[in-house]
């Protein structure tokens, strides 16, 4: 049984959590446990990068994610499940792996797209970073 869990979601790719949540939910509400949901604003990666950007770009970007997550846990999730939001901002896997540690999950649940070996190449995966260094079992439903 897995009484924490913890579904990492792109607040961007509904594709990342309409399979995903459904599977969180049913795990959480067999074993009466909790399910934490997390987003990870991702940051500009260089200082070059974040010159474009306006200054305040990171403050609103937070907050518009804020507002889309409870958004989501509001329409989404069904009343009789304890649920815990979180988010971050940083590098995607970095923040995830963290949070494991944190919420000290049983379970992290996930989606990913269909691999494909030019993208994960050039930029890499952050399933794959995740399920390689994860302390915990990762489910990766396919989006």
């Amino acid at each position: 049984m897995f009484n924490t869990v913890l579904l990492t979601i792109d607040l961007n790719a509904p594709a990342s959590w309409q399979k995903a949540l459904p599977q969180a939910v049913e795990l959480v509400r067999a074993s009466k446990g909790k399910l934490h949901i997390m987003s990870v604003v991702p940051d500009m990666g260089t200082p070059l990068v974040e010159g474009f950007f306006p200054e305040d770009f990171e403050t609103r970007a937070i907050a518009a994610a804020n507002t889309a997550l409870n958004n989501l846990v509001l329409a989404e999730v069904p009343e009789d499940v304890a649920v815990k939001q979180h988010l971050a901002f940083g590098k995607i896997h970095k923040k995830v792996l963290k949070t494991i540690e944190e919420t000290k999950c049983d379970l992290v649940i996930m989606a990913s797209h269909k691999p494909d070996r030019v993208r994960e190449f050039l930029v890499g995966s952050n399933a794959d970073r995740i399920v390689r260094r994860s302390p915990v079992s990762v489910l990766v439903v396919r989006a």
